[in-house]
């Protein structure tokens, strides 16, 4: 393993179909649904960019050119923006990609689960640690605290092992998330002894369920690379990890903050109704207006 334990990437698999959006995402990428004035892929890249990250690595598919295009140069919006003297709109629109952050894309070609969207992106990570950030958990810290994958990587400075975001999660829900039994480990962190994808809830190790965040030793390629196919006939990232665990320890990370689970239609709701609240511009006459509604 490499000794370096600062994370410079981070892996955002964004090639899948986003059906539960239908017919939304027909056209345009689910990670491009916005809440409230940013596309879901914005808040994680700024996310990961909080953490000190700057290589942002994109695993798309055929029909995501949108997102390529959301972090390139926009130069007639911006000439017409100079141009009409619209100085903060400008800052705004050149703020989507700072000069010292580095977007790269690579292709999955055929929808094979996250661990083969993992797999995709080895050629532009190399043998160093890395971050994975699921565009469709939109993670905030605590207000006036650190982001998620900031708690995540100051925590990996010190271990140098592969960290999985954690939270609590109901019974019946545990056949939607990879699920992990352990050992507390001090402070947020837990030794992860079992880690199992999507369990039925009466087949449960715990209900600690993983949430769309991770920092990954490079030993996760190998891993994945020479296992069998799993849940649903997919390459299962929690199979891989499963299978690391076997030769280096893994912490589940009980990060301090609010998931919203905009994979959901009621999550993005939430997301939208709670970060419109907390929007400088807008919070307060939209709090004024959802008074106005007899629920």
């Amino acid at each position: 393993m490499s000794n370096n334990t600062r994370v410079r990437k981070a892996v955002f698999p964004v090639a899948g179909l986003g059906t539960r959006f239908l017919p939304a995402t027909k056209a345009s990428p689910k990670e491009m649904l916005p809440v409230v004035d940013k596309p879901l892929i914005q808040y994680a890249v700024e996310e990961a960019y909080e953490a000190g990250i700057r290589d942002m690595i994109f695993v798309t598919g055929r029909s995501k050119r949108a997102i390529e295009d959301h972090f390139d140069t926009a130069y007639e919006l911006e000439n017409e923006l100079e141009n009409a003297g619209k100085q903060a709109m400008l800052e705004l629109v050149r703020s989507i990609s700072p000069a010292d952050m580095n977007c790269l894309f690579v292709r999955q070609p055929r929808s094979l689960g996250l661990g083969h969207a993992v797999l995709c992106a080895e050629p532009l990570v190399g043998n160093e640690p890395f971050a994975v950030l699921l565009a469709d958990d939109l993670m905030r810290g605590e207000p006036g605290g650190p982001g998620v994958m900031k708690q995540m990587t100051t925590a990996f400075q010190k271990q140098g092992r592969s960290l999985l975001a954690v939270q609590e999660v109901p019974l019946e829900q545990t056949k939607r998330y990879g699920i992990v039994k352990g050992e507390a480990a001090g402070g947020p962190l837990m030794r992860i002894d079992e880690i199992v994808e999507k369990p039925a809830p009466e087949k449960a190790p715990s209900r600690m369920g993983v949430a769309g965040r991770y920092v990954l030793t490079p030993a996760i390629f190998e891993e994945i690379r020479t296992q069998p196919k799993g849940a649903g006939g997919e390459i299962q990232l929690t199979d891989a990890i499963g299978r690391l665990m076997a030769t280096e320890t893994v912490y589940a990370f009980q990060y301090a903050g609010k998931r919203y689970d905009c994979g959901s239609k009621e999550g993005f709701l939430e997301a939208t109704v709670e970060l419109a609240l907390q929007h400088p511009d807008v919070g307060a006459s939209f709090r004024d207006y959802l008074k106005t509604l007899s629920l």
